[in-house]
């Protein structure tokens, strides 16, 4: 201001004809370029001379324009407002305003003035003139000059006390404001007979308190304000005074932070705007809308930082953030906000701006498709064409339209794939290490219920990856997709584009693959899409706010549920991880991979081929086996694989694996393979420098999916048993063993044991069963197996076989076996055992044409059936009695050809053997009866026909453990004919274990043992 009034003070010398500024001017240029400071002092004294003289030269200034304005003429005065004019008046009225004018001159002359000296500075001389003008202007009853004096009035107070923050100086200057305001609208009142209304003055002196009192504190009395200045709008009639009164109101509400209502004045202004039909006012539309977009939560997506994308709408602990809640709940008021986005689309197709026009047309579609119908829906998708058939090919727009898509999931690798860690110290290097398959974390791994950390997924280099995206479009025409692929931002990935069509109002589950490149962390944001000839990018986040929205009733609807998608539960990215190369093992069994169909018990060989497909070669591997059902795998050819090693990539090895099929009923769960295998522990053979940096390993999973068949079904079990009486002769009963029956060689009879099985065949095949049993291994010769003649059975027809069980008598009796037999269960684990060796010995086999066989579980059916009868089967009596002919006989020549055989009239001698098979020793009474085909007594009685020389009742003798004693006797048979010995005998104190083997009731009952009976043929001599 000072330098302006030295300029004009500089001038006005010059037009009175001084030249004493122009002289020295002159004189300073011939000077050298030195500056002098006058008067010499520091820069505090030199700036406070300088102000002096400013203030002189102003108040001069001042002087001098008081004193033309006071010595003017009228006819050259101006002091006019549009209040004043005169064009439509008649002459008589016309001189009346000219009287009229006359008495207001002077009041107006002080008013400018005054305003003058506010412009110069000089608020204490500017506020002397406006009183004077005051005076003057309520005298002449001059009420619009007034209320401007007086608005002057304010301003030159406020600028008197320039500097102070005192509340009292805003309520001095709200109060003498609201009288200007008051006074404005009294000027309405009596002016409202002329053309030209000064209500624009009154507004003009509202928006001014209003940008005065523009604070947090008093934020009530400038909405007030600017309420009162909104509804004075109305009644302007120049759409410019309208339009530059809703700039100023929205400026002010948005100052105070009441976005809403600064947005909704915005929404005015570019009406306004669109009310001209020009291109330059549609681009200052979509400007001001642009501004609005903000506080109608319907702003683009290139508006938004990054930062705040990731951020203020994160989740946390399931819970959503507060800013999210309150964005989600202010996407309610959708009617407003479709308006809004409707003004922006015209706005931006009439100013020729094809990039905002989509903008707004896919955010129109995509977040208030259920209140559009189709037919718009449709006419949207044109505008999306046309806006597209504008723009440059690959146009990128930050507002995705449609389709929707969400993270359906990511597929865990085959099995064939799953990553070890790898312990390079240990030979057993997978030992405690559990699969991740893809993920690092598994259910098998303690989970600290308080981490928050994502789980890690491992990639591998040059290894093609699955993720899988769900798409909806929930709007009522087709959606064709030209092409969708990942977004990864690390360039560590290379993503495939694919192209899908989408009908009206579906949803498809599509599998978007890719390829790593290189080492390092790859985040996956979402999907690039090129729909409607841009390309966006979706972001997996926003569509799963939007889903917890829906799910909450914060938003209109649920796009997937709409779109016929079923509920799924909110997928977190993993932290993916991309390691270098690795190897990788590809298995199918030869022949195909569906299931291996087994009759029950049948025995095949399978041959896996494993090959490596990947880069690097296999130079550690090891099989083991998993799962239930182990034991049909019979055998596994590792060493195959092993003399494979190490394995290239694209070289192939077979493994064969024998299997056997298990008993239906129990699990079918198959076992699986586990091919642990890794390659290069280091670069170039050499170990690694650290075990954390050995790459790892892997385990291929081979599941052997075997299918059991019913073949043969058991029918009928039973123990079927039957005794022969032996022969007497002169020698011991040979112990070398018939195919079906053994002779007991001290129970001196042929026990015939067998266990029937019938047998019915479902199937449509033939089966041929055979029964084989392994025999004890004696001295001279090893194991031998008896194989029995074979059965067939037809289809659909039922059979019987024979499984003989005569070979499996213990020679000794425990006594742990009988006494503790129902109480402790080692004596019960003892006699399982004995068992099931028993029928591991025995082999019921099958075969079905050239290629298949098998064998038949008989453990089951033969423990049922021997529940009650295991003690006779395998325990053997207490005392064994054997009858055989003294080798001292002396028989007559005539009969010397019948040696071997009992004759009648000659006197015989015999022996019987009894054996202990008890490990205690055994005293007794021994007898022996001879009885004849009647089974009459034939020594004892009246008529006896056989005679005898010896002891045979009441022997008293003691056995030792597991011995044999032989007591001697003679009979002399008088008629020839069939006989029958038999010995039994008495023991003397039983222990325990006989009265358990006797099945003895009570301590004080006898126990006998009887031998079984001997055939005698007795010969007579002609």
């Amino acid at each position: 201001m000072m330098i302006i009034c030295m300029g004009l003070l500089l001038e006005m010398k010059v037009k009175d004809g001084s030249v004493i500024g122009q002289t020295v001017l002159e004189k300073e240029s011939n000077k050298p370029n030195k500056l002098v400071l006058f008067p010499p002092a520091d820069q505090r004294t030199q700036e406070f001379h300088l102000q002096t003289m400013m203030q002189d030269i102003a108040a001069s200034l001042l002087m001098e324009f008081e004193k033309w304005v006071l010595q003017a003429e009228s006819g050259g005065t101006l002091l006019k407002t549009p209040l004043d004019s005169q064009a439509s008046l008649s002459a008589e009225e016309q001189f009346f305003q000219a009287i009229k004018a006359k008495k207001r001159k002077n009041a107006r002359a002080q008013k400018a003035i005054g305003d003058y000296c506010l412009l110069a500075g000089s608020p204490v001389d500017a506020n002397a003139h406006y009183c004077t003008a005051l005076e003057l202007s309520r005298m002449v009853g001059d009420y619009f000059w007034y209320a401007g004096a007086l608005e002057g009035g304010v301003c030159a107070f406020f600028m008197g006390k320039a500097g102070q923050k005192d509340p009292a100086l805003v309520e001095e200057v709200k109060y003498r404001y609201n009288g200007v305001i008051m006074h404005y609208r009294k000027s309405i009142m009596h002016e409202s007979d002329q053309r030209v209304s000064p209500l624009s003055f009154e507004l003009e002196a509202t928006l001014k308190l209003a940008r005065f009192l523009c604070r947090p504190e008093m934020v009530k009395e400038v909405v007030d304000l600017l309420t009162n200045a909104s509804d004075g709008a109305k009644s302007l009639i120049d759409p410019n005074d309208r339009l530059i009164l809703y700039v100023e109101i929205a400026r002010l509400f948005g100052n105070l932070g009441y976005h809403r209502k600064a947005a909704f004045f915005s929404r005015q202004v570019a009406r306004l705007y669109l009310q001209r039909q020009d291109n330059l006012a549609a681009s200052s539309a979509l400007q001001v809308l642009a501004i609005t977009t903000k506080a109608y939560r319907v702003q683009s997506k290139a508006t938004i930082p990054m930062h705040n994308v990731f951020n203020e709408t994160g989740i946390d602990n399931g819970k959503m953030r507060h800013q999210l809640v309150v964005s989600l709940f202010e996407s309610q008021w959708s009617t407003l906000q479709m308006i809004v986005l409707k003004e922006i689309l015209l706005s931006a197709v009439r100013a020729g701006d094809p990039l905002a026009a989509w903008s707004a047309a896919a955010r129109l579609l995509r977040s208030y498709y259920p209140l559009i119908t189709p037919p718009a829906q449709i006419g949207l998708s044109t505008a999306l064409i046309n806006s597209a058939d504008r723009l440059p090919s690959g146009t990128h727009c930050p507002d995705p339209a449609l389709p929707f898509i969400r993270l359906h999931s990511f597929p865990p690798h085959s099995s064939q794939t799953d990553i070890i860690k790898r312990n390079p110290k240990r030979d057993d290097w997978w030992a405690g290490a559990v699969p991740s398959g893809p993920f690092i974390y598994t259910p098998f791994t303690k989970k600290d219920s308080t981490s928050t950390t994502k789980p890690n997924l491992i990639w591998v280099i040059g290894e093609p990856v699955q993720v899988l995206v769900e798409l909806a479009n929930p709007c009522g025409f087709d959606l064709i997709v030209n092409s969708i692929y990942l977004s990864v931002h690390s360039g560590n990935f290379d993503a495939f584009p694919v192209t899908v069509t989408l009908t009206s109002n579906s949803s498809k589950i599509l599998s978007l693959s890719g390829v790593p490149t290189k080492e390092g962390p790859v985040s996956i944001t979402g999907c690039i899409v090129h729909c409607f000839g841009v390309t966006t990018e979706h972001l997996f986040k926003d569509v799963d706010n939007l889903v917890l929205g829906a799910a909450q009733g914060l938003i209109i609807c649920d796009p997937f549920r709409s779109s016929g998608s079923v509920k799924l539960k909110n997928i977190t990215v993993p932290n993916i991880l991309i390691i270098p190369q690795i190897p990788l093992l590809v298995s199918h069994v030869v022949g195909g991979d569906s299931s291996i169909i087994l009759y029950e018990g049948e025995i095949r060989d399978v041959y896996i081929n494993l090959a490596n497909a990947g880069t690097v070669p296999v130079e550690q591997a090891h099989i083991l086996l998993s799962g239930k059902n182990q034991h049909s795998v019979i055998s596994v050819g590792f060493e195959n694989l092993k003399s494979a090693l190490p394995l290239k990539p694209g070289a192939e090895v077979i493994i064969p694996v024998t299997l056997k099929a298990w008993e239906i009923g129990s699990d079918a769960s198959s076992p699986m393979l586990y091919i642990y295998y890794a390659g290069p522990s280091g670069n170039n053979g050499e170990p690694p420098p650290d075990s954390s940096t050995v790459p790892p390993g892997r385990r291929l999973v081979t599941p052997l999916n075997i299918c059991v068949q019913q073949g043969l079904s058991f029918m009928k079990v039973r123990l079927l048993k039957m005794e022969i009486p032996a022969q007497i002769s002169e020698n011991v009963l040979d112990k070398k063993t018939d195919k079906l029956v053994k002779t007991d060689p001290f129970g001196g009879r042929w026990g015939l044991r067998f266990l029937e099985f019938e047998l019915h065949n479902p199937s449509d095949v033939v089966f041929e069963v055979s029964v084989s049993v392994q025999l004890e291994k004696t001295n001279d010769e090893n194991y031998s197996e008896f194989t029995y003649p074979k059965t067939r059975i037809d289809r659909d027809y039922t059979s019987r076989v024979l499984i003989p069980l005569e070979h499996f008598k213990l020679p000794v009796l425990e006594g742990s076996v009988l006494i503790n037999n129902n109480s402790q269960s080692s004596s019960k684990s003892e006699l399982n055992a004995l068992v099931k060796d028993m029928i591991s010995k025995i082999k019921v086999r099958w075969q079905s044409g050239r290629n298949s066989s098998g064998e038949l579980h008989i453990k089951d059916a033969t423990q049922a059936a021997l529940q009650s009868s295991v003690m006779e089967v395998l325990l053997p009596d207490p005392l064994t009695f054997c009858f055989k002919l003294a080798k001292e006989v002396d028989f007559e020549d005539s009969v010397k050809e019948m040696n071997g055989y009992v004759l009648a009239n000659y006197m015989t001698a015999m022996e019987v053997k009894v054996r202990n098979n008890t490990k205690d020793s055994i005293r007794m009474s021994l007898t022996v009866t001879c009885r004849d085909v009647t089974g009459e007594n034939c020594i004892e009685g009246h008529n006896p026909t056989v005679l005898w020389a010896g002891t045979l009742n009441g022997v008293k003798v003691e056995i030792p453990p597991l011995k044999e004693i032989k007591h001697p006797f003679s009979l002399y048979f008088l008629v020839p004919g069939e006989y029958t010995l038999l010995a039994a005998a008495m023991i003397d104190d039983p222990n325990d274990i006989l009265r358990a083997r006797a099945h003895s009731a009570s301590p004080d009952e006898p126990v006998f043992c009887r031998g079984p009976p001997y055939h005698v043929r007795v010969h007579g001599v002609v």
